[in-house]
């Protein structure tokens, strides 16, 4: 991935230069992995660029602040006009957004607390995140060697830096195994989410999602598509899976900020139903790019108009 030319990134409470957005090398969150993110998206509307549910994302980079212990000092009406502020300073109709809190310079050790909290906003073009095929062919999967990290580990509700380094041994292992991605089972053996995704299985037109508790984390987009779903008169059940679910589901598909909504059309080298984008995912997946792009009154309150 290389980044297109964008002009600004905000930084600790100005718009700075792209290439002026630096830190210390002894930066705590560098060595340590001592900090926070989200990941949000901005699409052009008929309307103008919106920001899809961009209140909820920044309630939640707060929320895994504070279990950081990271005194992340705005509102979340200030955090939501500062990523507004910067998609405009930028003149990006449509863009990826990574707001990230972390300690920075001025101690070195475990704890984290005696050095500063700092906090960037950074936008920028980005196409869906397992490629474009990807929306209609459908992706491979493989069940990774890696398990998820466990609550009294590093607990997944908190989208921290540190716990993707799980996720980038499981994405690694995929690749190197010819599939588009990998799925993470927790330490019991239940499924719980791709290595940026929540999961979804479909049978007999009932969607199956693994519950909070199995080690995920809780998604936006996952809860929008929920959403959605029941909209349509589906069934939407939490509850726990194991890596046969998935072989034997009519359909399956994955969500998330980055990856969108993706179908799966085979997990280890298993086919799942037709072996390619069922009819329900299909469908839910139209639904939500109509939401997301401000297609659709019913959800225009997802959006921030920028």
């Amino acid at each position: 991935m290389s980044f297109p030319a964008v002009e600004y990134i905000w930084k600790n409470g100005e718009l700075v230069k792209w290439d002026d957005a630096r830190v210390h090398v002894l930066t705590h969150a560098l060595h340590y992995g001592s900090g926070v993110f989200e990941g949000i998206r901005c699409y052009e509307t008929p309307d103008g660029p919106a920001v899809f549910r961009l209140t909820e994302h920044m309630a939640r980079l707060k929320q895994s602040a504070k279990m950081l212990f990271m005194d992340l000092d705005y509102t979340v009406e200030e955090l939501c006009q500062i990523v507004v502020d910067t998609i405009k300073a930028n003149n990006l109709k449509e863009c990826y957004i990574r707001p990230l809190v972390f300690r920075g310079y001025g101690v070195m050790g475990l704890d984290p607390t005696p050095a500063p909290v700092e906090f960037i906003v950074a936008v920028w073009p980005w196409g869906s995140y397992l490629g474009e095929d990807s929306l209609t062919k459908g992706v491979e999967v493989g069940v990774s060697s890696w398990r998820q990290r466990s609550y009294n580990a590093s607990p997944p509700a908190i989208k921290a830096v540190g716990n993707y380094l799980n996720s980038s041994f499981a994405r690694m292992e995929a690749n190197r195994h010819g599939y588009n991605e990998g799925i993470m089972l927790n330490e019991i053996g239940q499924v719980a989410e791709g290595t940026g995704e929540n999961l979804f299985a479909i049978k007999d037109e009932v969607l199956y999602t693994p519950l909070v508790s199995d080690g995920i984390l809780v998604g936006i987009t996952r809860d929008s598509v929920m959403d959605i779903a029941r909209d349509f008169g589906y069934k939407v059940v939490e509850q726990s899976m194991v890596r046969t679910d998935i072989y034997t589901a009519d359909e399956f598909f994955m969500t998330g900020t980055a990856a969108e909504l993706v179908p799966v059309r085979a997990c280890d080298g298993v086919q799942i139903g037709q072996g390619g984008a069922g009819p329900i995912t299909l469908k839910l997946q139209k639904a939500y790019f109509d939401a997301v792009t401000g297609k659709t009154e019913a959800y225009k309150h997802w959006l921030t108009y920028v």
